[in-house]
């Protein structure tokens, strides 16, 4: 058995949780067990080795005996140490429980609130309607507890028959529930499973694709391929790129990221490097500076640039940058977050596929990440994400040449760009934004390759990634409406766009994800009228899960967790498609995701060349003018070293309590204590793993632990 903090908290400790050593000794023995280092060594090998001692042995009933039940005591040992295991993660969590409990910080902050990007009118009505539920659940099964200690027939016959008292109100509730309340939530439960049947279908769809993919070897080819001599670019296809680092108030990674790209195999003089710094950080902007100026003394051609009003997010900073007078010079630009780290080849993988393809826009490359292995939220995040790249994106990409741009690690042709109208500030999805519109004029796209970047190894850092992710395509769906259906292109391209990429993936996935398994799940117990039937509970999730975790075999461990998971989260997804779709305050909040500042296994860093006194170099077209940073500089030494200590104090990360999950956990638990009366097994496992899988997450029990 996997050791708990393995799962939950990081890393395995490797030798730390080998066991107990066990040293077995008997006089004048056939065969003698010198020690078993493990409890996970092979039983069967000991038992098959005793009875071949005693078969040896003339005289060996005695000996055999004595054999096994030493063979016994070590399965007992065995079992022992599980016990013991399993208590001591029982212990564990419920001390963080108690800590974090007795902190008393929860979601409802004001601070998280904003931070999160959620609505407070939506987040507080939506609290409060599954409070409701809640409350109205508990009264339910008070009553059906009631009955069943009473000994009430519960039996359709038996409702006709007189009955005074409260045995007489409890056959009318059931009549009412019958012939009223079932109807209704029977009727919502058939058009939830049609969904979930349909989405269930696509997904097998694209696995098949997938799968034909592999089957056929089908992976896109460059028509020519630039020469391995980068440093005569005259002799192969080395057009100019221009390389974009956006990046705020992300002082964890941007070493990493400004290294790696520094160390591109291209020709110097035919890339630029751009660092488009929105931090409104002094210290975070000086830092970024002095590393800014290192590479430049080192020959890297690279600028920094800061803007004074920064408005529209990430959209804005890339739209400030491609006005850039030097920016017409270059016909390509790649673009990388803060916390991505491109191999030294990327370029030589991506840019050789646009030449002699004019109508080629965008080379996305697949992601990889250095952190997967982190803790359990890592590692469930990894198996979402290798399901979106190794099949949605590389199906789309291979047979529709679409999908939506990842916003990173991906190779645009600037004049794609400038035809589908430049960057947008109108939604917190910008690169499924600018995706959207160069498909519909006309450009096609190709995925391949992977670059390293960060996974958020906190839930709260997850959280406010998935809220962003899934408000932003609802209210780009709203804007793009009307320019997809006017658009000139294929009947077929516009059915997709619609009904696949935006209805089916980005507004019914979330939809039933959540009323399905939350809502009417819970009110199926209630109301055992309406049912759901077990294939829908259990086994198709089940076989959809098994065909997400198909891209990443190694996660196959994982795969219940996985499935509760993605079920506990469809509630901040849901909450997200709803902002998106009424286009709600917290639809245009734009959260920088926290990293954690994870190097890759070359260690990227140590790529840098070692630091020398800066030597400011002459400021050419729109770079910044570095002399006067050494100024600057000069005048925030005090004013950083004072903020230092503050920053540290106000960035100080905390475990907090997410009362939405929480409530949640109660009424999925409520409903399993009901499904127990109806004596309905596949419903009540289901309802009790996932109400401990909402618990968890409500109690930040899952991710990085902040003691």
């Amino acid at each position: 058995m996997a050791p708990w903090s393995g799962f939950w908290g990081g890393k395995p400790g490797g030798d730390a949780y080998r066991g107990t050593p066990v040293v077995v000794k008997m006089e004048n023995p056939n065969w003698s067990i010198s020690e078993i280092s493990s409890p996970e060594d092979d039983d069967e090998d000991i038992l098959a080795a005793a009875a071949a001692a005693g078969r040896r042995n003339k005289g060996g009933r005695t000996k055999n005996a004595k054999q096994i039940r030493w063979v016994l005591l070590l399965k007992a040992h065995r079992a022992a140490g599980c016990l013991a295991s399993l208590a001591s993660a029982a212990v564990a969590l419920g001390g963080a429980a108690r800590r974090r409990v007795a902190a008393g910080r929860t979601d409802a902050e004001a601070g998280v609130v904003a931070a999160a990007g959620e609505s407070p009118v939506v987040r507080s009505r939506f609290y409060a309607f599954i409070k409701a539920f809640l409350v109205v659940s508990l009264l339910l099964l008070a009553v059906e507890v009631a009955a069943y200690f009473n000994g009430w027939d519960l039996a359709a016959s038996a409702l006709a028959l007189p009955a005074i008292g409260l045995e007489s109100l409890y056959a009318s509730w059931l009549r009412f529930r019958a012939t009223y309340v079932a109807p209704g939530i029977q009727f919502l439960t058939d058009a939830c499973v049609v969904l979930f049947l349909i989405q269930s279908a696509d997904r097998l769809i694209q696995c098949l694709g997938c799968f034909y993919i592999h089957i056929k070897r089908i992976k896109p080819k460059p028509r020519s391929l630039a020469l391995p001599d980068a440093e005569d670019p005259d002799a192969g296809y080395y057009p100019m790129v221009l390389v974009q680092i956006p990046m705020c108030n992300e002082k964890e990674v941007y070493q990493q990221s400004i290294a790696a790209v520094c160390n591109l195999d291209w020709p110097k003089s035919n890339f630029l490097v751009q660092v488009l710094d929105d931090s409104d950080d002094p210290l975070t902007q000086t830092l970024i500076r002095e590393e800014v100026a290192k590479w430049q003394q080192q020959g890297a051609r690279i600028v920094y640039r800061h803007r004074v009003l920064r408005d529209g997010y990430k959209a804005g900073n890339l739209k400030s940058a491609m006005s850039c007078s030097y920016v017409k010079e270059y016909e390509f630009v790649a673009i990388f977050d803060a916390d991505f780290q491109p191999h030294p080849d990327f370029l030589k993988r991506t840019v050789p596929h646009f030449k002699d393809n004019d109508e080629l826009g965008l080379v996305q490359a697949r992601w990889s990440f250095v952190n997967k292995d982190e803790n359990l939220l890592t590692r469930l995040q990894y198996i979402n994400l290798c399901f979106h790249f190794e099949v949605e994106q590389q199906v789309n990409g291979v047979f529709l040449n679409f999908f939506g741009f990842n916003g990173t690690a991906g190779v645009w042709r600037i004049k794609a760009l400038e035809d589908s109208g430049g960057w947008l500030e109108r939604t917190t999805v910008e690169d499924m934004d600018i995706a959207v519109r160069a498909h519909l004029h006309g450009w096609k796209f190709i995925f391949l390759n992977d670059v390293e970047c960060e996974l958020p190894e906190s839930y709260e850092a997850y959280r406010k990634q998935q809220h962003r992710w899934h408000s932003g395509p609802m209210q780009l769906f709203r804007l793009c409406l009307p320019d997809i259906i006017k658009c000139k292109i294929a009947f077929w391209k516009k059915a997709n766009l619609i009904f696949l990429f935006f209805l089916l993936r980005k507004l019914i996935l979330p939809f039933y994800s959540f009323t399905l398994f939350c809502i009417i799940l819970p009110m199926t117990m209630f109301v055992p009228e309406a049912e759901l039937p077990d294939w829908v509970v259990c086994y198709v999730p089940a076989l959809m899960s098994l065909l997400n975790i198909l891209p990443s075999p190694k996660s196959f461990p994982f795969i219940i967790p996985y499935l509760l998971f993605e079920n506990t989260m469809s509630v901040t997804k849901f909450n997200a498609m709803i902002s998106g779709l009424f286009q709600l305050g917290s639809a245009y909040e734009w959260v920088v995701t926290k990293k954690s500042g994870r190097s890759s296994e070359g260690d990227l860093i140590a790529l840098a060349p070692p630091k020398e006194p800066v030597k400011h170099a002459t400021r050419t077209g729109s770079a910044p003018n570095l002399d006067a940073v050494a100024k600057e500089e000069q005048q925030q030494q005090q004013l950083a070293a004072s903020r230092k200590d503050a920053a540290a104090k106000k960035k100080e990360k905390h475990n907090r309590i997410y009362k939405k999950e929480l409530a949640l956990s109660m009424l999925l638990l409520t409903a399993a204590a009901r499904s127990l009366l109806s004596k309905q097994g596949i419903h009540f496992y289901f309802l009790l793993f996932q109400g401990v899988s909402f618990l968890l997450v409500g109690l930040d029990l899952i991710g990085e632990q902040v003691e």
